[in-house]
């Protein structure tokens, strides 16, 4: 036997089975049989180690653990889609192209796989470097964890070109998301939410070795770096070629009627694909045409995304629950039989307030139409009247606390009902949450389960307890190994100097979110002056109405409250307007933001709470006056209106650069 013959014999036998499997889902035997080959090669290039390459299918399965994801510049800058979500929309869009393009032009239609977005470059036709999406501009090199995706070849064939860049989506099946959080539930694991943010969540493993275990594949749609092809489609047809996974299921088209019926069809028929899909892309066909066309900052205006309404299920609703909030409030929850949208397996869903209850006519033992609104928080819209149970009776909302027995309340001007108990269990779990999130003192290491253990054990009754807790307390807690106690503790240490504005805030005072903590702290610089303060003062603050003013004042009227103030004080809390952590620029000194889109580094809430503290404003709408739309993942009719209007477009890495003071 020549050892290099065999060697390079069974590296090309696994190529072609990877390639039967993952891209032409026609595999030709077993996962056994599989197994026998990849064994024998290991085992080869073992014995002889200088002949062991890069490329080998056998070095898929990872290394040691990586430190940490270096970043890298995008060859090209990698654009979001703009969106559209009807017919009308998509007539906008044409016409657009319309008045560019002097030629005919045509279509080409391709799935929208609901995935992770990322960058392959080949040189020497080697794999050489896998990026993410990042900002667009920069992404994270996680070349690592895409060699382990066996459809994505880790060299291409000796007529491909040497060197060229392709840009595609990593994802999940459907079934084998499911398999993948049976198994983790038998093994005591959390499971995942849904095949997207498990893709997403696998990619940023450092452990390469945990990455080969999740079930990642790849769709690749674009090509970058050869100058043959003047059409998409040709571009397409040569990547299949090159032994690229592509997807099957696209369509030139020459007019926007056939574009509408490719997306009707696919509407249709996507439940049947083995994996999500949320639209479809239309991109013009001609390079050339592209180039004309041009790009926005944000997006190419040579494409749109296409994607479909929001997608709804039809299943049992077995009860309804009550869920207590860190205000006391109370709300419904509707508790489903299990049915699977949208990406995840679906078993409860809100139901907001009994006012909205009432409205719909909603019962226990209905069938119920859920839907994920933005395909994000499951809610109920609708009965189907038709299969109602004849015994079934209205709800009505129960007078007691579910959590500690108090009765409820309900005021003149609100509509949920709410727990007067401020030592109601749920209240001081989520008040202590609150107090220890990013917006608020941002104590690293207490989360909810911390929380609840020192609850459960008697070592906190409220946030001031935190400060006066000591390695020795926390070490019996379950999974507390002596360091996590140490960051804890040095976490809790930490947050002693966080500015005025975000102890208001973790305060939780009713009605008094981030912004009115920093006009609180602007006009009173002190703990002490703010708790004096009586309503008529608060008032006569711009910004400040009659609600929030009189919670100001009920919460420090209130003895439970002053008790916990007093605890933050002796620890060393600060409470002076003094900056703790130094004082920050007015760069969008006014400045009026709207936000919109799924920011990758900040929740909504966060990135208005930086934006205010360095001088701007958030509001919800946009118009003429607005000064900058901060967009992030997927932004929706915001983000249209703003280009509508000519109002300037802000990405998420360019917010970063001004938030940390970088000028590059």
């Amino acid at each position: 036997m020549n050892p290099q013959s065999e060697i390079e014999r069974l590296r090309r036998e696994i190529e072609r089975h990877d390639r039967l499997y993952y891209i032409e889902a026609q595999p030709e035997i077993s996962d056994a049989e599989y197994d026998a080959l990849m064994r024998r090669l290991i085992e080869l290039e073992k014995e002889y180690p200088e002949l062991l390459t890069v490329d080998s299918p056998s070095q898929r399965v990872g290394g040691a653990p990586l430190e940490g994801f270096k970043s890298v510049a995008h060859s090209q800058r990698m654009l979001s889609l703009a969106n559209a979500y009807s017919f009308e929309e998509l007539e906008d869009f044409d016409r657009r192209v319309r008045e560019t393009l002097e030629a005919p032009y045509g279509y080409f239609c391709e799935l929208k796989i609901d995935g992770v977005a990322i960058a392959l470059r080949y040189r020497s036709r080697l794999l050489e470097l896998g990026i993410t999406r990042g900002d667009g501009s920069v992404g994270d090199d996680v070349t690592t964890n895409l060699r382990t995706i066996r459809g994505i070849p880790l060299r291409a064939p000796e007529f491909a070109p040497p060197d060229f860049e392709v840009r595609g989506e990593v994802y999940m099946q459907t079934d084998d998301f499911l398999k993948m959080n049976e198994e983790r539930e038998l093994a005591g694991e959390n499971k995942f939410a849904n095949p997207r943010n498990s893709t997403a969540g696998s990619l940023k493993l450092l452990n390469t070795k945990e990455v080969t275990k999740r079930p990642l594949r790849a769709f690749i749609y674009d090509l970058r770096g050869v100058e043959n092809p003047t059409l998409h489609s040709e571009c397409l047809n040569l990547m299949e070629e090159l032994g690229l996974p592509v997807n099957k299921n696209r369509r030139l088209c020459g007019d926007l009627r056939e574009v509408w019926d490719f997306c009707e069809e696919w509407h249709d028929k996507r439940h049947a694909l083995p994996y999500e899909i949320d639209g479809v892309v239309l991109k013009i066909d001609s390079l050339p045409q592209r180039g004309a066309l041009g790009s926005t900052a944000k997006s190419p205006r040579w494409a749109i995304a296409y994607k479909f309404p929001a997608q709804q299920a039809k299943t049992l609703l077995k009860g309804i629950t009550l869920q207590v909030g860190r205000m006391g409030y109370i709300t419904p929850v509707a508790e489903l039989e299990p049915v699977y949208l949208a990406g995840s397996t679906i078993k409860r869903a809100t139901l907001h307030n009994e006012d909205e209850i009432a409205r719909k006519d909603i019962r226990v033992g209905d069938t119920v139409i859920i839907e994920k609104g933005g395909d994000v928080i499951p809610k109920v819209t609708s009965v189907d009247l038709g299969e109602r149970p004849e015994d079934s009776t209205p709800f009505i909302m129960p007078g007691i606390c579910p959590a500690c027995g108090a009765k409820l309340v309900r005021e003149a001007d609100e509509v949920m009902r709410r727990c007067p108990n401020v030592a109601c269990p749920p209240q001081r779990l989520g008040r202590i949450k609150h107090f220890a999130s990013r917006g608020g003192m941002d104590i690293e290491g207490l989360g909810e389960s911390t929380v609840q253990q020192l609850l459960d054990s008697g070592l906190i009754s409220d946030f001031g307890d935190l400060y006066y807790l000591t390695k020795a307390q926390l070490l019996p807690l379950e999974r507390m190994a002596e360091k996590s106690a140490e960051n804890l503790l040095q976490g809790i240490d930490s947050s002693k100097d966080r500015t005025l504005d975000r102890l208001i805030y973790a305060l939780g005072i009713k009605l008094v979110g981030a912004g009115a903590a920093r006009i609180l702290n602007e006009r009173f610089g002190n703990i002490d002056e703010l708790a004096k303060a009586d309503v008529e003062k608060l008032e006569a603050i711009d910004e400040i109405g009659p609600g929030i003013a009189q919670s100001v004042v009920d919460f420090f009227a209130n003895p439970s409250n002053r008790k916990v103030l007093e605890k933050l004080r002796k620890a060393g809390v600060r409470f002076s307007a003094e900056k703790g952590g130094g004082e920050v620029e007015m760069v969008f000194e006014g400045m009026t933001f709207v936000l919109t889109g799924a920011l990758e580094n900040f929740t909504r809430e966060e990135a208005a709470e930086l934006i205010r503290a360095r001088g701007g404003k958030v509001v919800s709408s946009v118009s003429k006056k607005t000064s900058m739309v901060l967009v992030g993942e997927n932004p929706g009719s915001k983000h249209r209106k703003a280009v509508e209007l000519g109002v300037k477009v802000m990405e998420e890495g360019e917010f970063v650069k001004i938030i940390e003071g970088r000028n590059e």
